[in-house]
């Protein structure tokens, strides 16, 4: 039976579940989720979790935070005082805001506090910190 090896392109069916039970993200209803192993295009606990699995093979596997969005990083965290934000912008707690690096990239924002002057912006991934759980299936491997 074909095992999921390095460099395969695999398809897989997951639910991802936060340390509480709570599902945070899933493929039910959805086409599966399809990547290629070994190229980064997931955290490394995902990856090696799906290593070795075989077609229509089922498991539960339990990713710590360091294998998935690590921990928090206090630098990523920045207050911005309101005459720096666009005029029209009522900023809310979990509004998404994207803000461009002097080379040009961008970097994904949430806002984690509105103070009367100012807000605090958090760089971070929103599950940093987190232990996960993956319920998954492999349904395809090439």
């Amino acid at each position: 039976m074909s095992q999921v090896k390095q460099d395969d392109k695999v398809k897989v069916h997951y639910t991802g579940k936060l340390g509480n039970g709570e599902v945070f993200d899933t493929s039910e209803g959805r086409e599966p989720l399809e990547f290629q192993m070994g190229r980064g295009q997931l955290i490394p606990g995902f990856e090696n979790g799906v290593m070795n699995m075989t077609l229509n093979e089922k498991k539960t596997v339990v990713i710590p935070c360091a294998e998935a969005y690590g921990e928090p990083r206090e630098e990523l965290i920045q207050e911005v005082p309101n005459d720096k934000l666009p005029q029209d912008m009522k900023p809310e707690i979990g509004m998404g805001l994207t803000s461009t690096m002097p080379d040009g990239s961008e970097i994904q924002l949430r806002v984690s506090e509105v103070r009367e002057s100012s807000i605090v912006v958090d760089g971070n991934h929103p599950l940093a910190g987190q232990d996960l759980t993956f319920e998954i299936e492999v349904v395809g491997i090439n």
